[in-house]
């Protein structure tokens, strides 16, 4: 009697176990289709991939990243449901299953790729040093930054490369980007580290900022991807065909210069 129970015990333990094992093989990609909703989480501070602006007397979330996300949204068949959060707990957001995807002009990192499979990238842009105007002539050289404090938006690889390529300057790290863009433009910093594209929208934007003439290293970070959560093959591939296509008919390109433009009008 006793054998006969723990044969019919184990049997159940193998079911749970084999139940348990199918949910965790379930591909987002089966999930998205079924709800016909994506969900994604993004940090709407960082023009042009994502900002926000008022159109016809409303707030709305704009930019590069926005557009591309709708876009492969409706070659799927399914619509959006986006998540408006700082960029700290974008990919906090994808990693706890609130949301599918995190698309906010990420890059890969080894420690990321622990958590996370990348899409193939879809835009690269250098990493540059921008500063106020008035200190042009005195920031010609990383060497001069040193013992001053330079900004980078929390959570980003920029963080590191002031602390790996600036090793001398103080970091100073702010998590909404457009508040870094103020602090240097009021002396309180005295540079801060973003990509190019994204320091050409804010510059552009604010007569006082200039980005400094210091070449800072290539890294292969300098590229951008969507972040899907380990163990999801299926919308990684799905996401990789419409990435492709949309890079090779210049689609992509493009909404991030028509939204570099809309930044420079009227971004916030």
């Amino acid at each position: 009697m006793k054998k006969g129970l723990k044969v019919v015990l184990a049997g159940l333990a193998l079911l749970v176990l084999a139940a348990c094992g199918s949910k965790e093989e379930e591909d987002k990609l089966d999930t998205i289709n079924e709800n016909g909703v994506i969900k994604v989480a993004t940090s709407p501070d960082y023009a042009p991939f994502g900002f926000h602006t008022t159109i016809d007397g409303k707030d709305k979330i704009v930019g590069a990243d926005i557009e591309m996300m709708e876009t492969i949204a409706k070659k799927m068949g399914v619509k959006v449901e986006w998540l408006d959060m700082s960029f700290n707990a974008v990919l906090a957001a994808a990693k706890e299953g609130k949301a599918d995807v995190a698309v906010s002009a990420i890059s890969v990192t080894s420690e990321r790729k622990e958590s996370f499979d990348f899409t193939t990238d879809y835009y690269t842009s250098p990493q540059v040093i921008v500063i106020n105007k008035q200190h042009a002539n005195d920031f010609t050289s990383i060497d001069h930054f040193a013992g001053k404090q330079v900004g980078a938006q929390k959570g980003t690889i920029q963080e590191n490369i002031v602390k790996e390529q600036l090793k001398d300057a103080k970091l100073v790290s702010i998590e909404k980007l457009p508040n870094i863009f103020v602090e240097v433009k009021s002396g309180s910093l005295d540079g801060l580290v973003v990509e190019k594209t994204v320091a050409d929208a804010y510059v552009n934007k604010n007569p006082e900022l200039m980005i400094a003439n210091i070449s800072l290293k290539s890294m292969k970070e300098d590229s951008l991807c969507i972040a899907v959560p380990k163990g999801n093959e299926k919308l990684v591939k799905e996401l990789n065909k419409h990435i492709k296509e949309m890079k090779e008919d210049g689609t992509i390109e493009k909404m991030v210069e028509e939204n570099n433009q809309l930044a420079q009008k009227g971004g916030n």
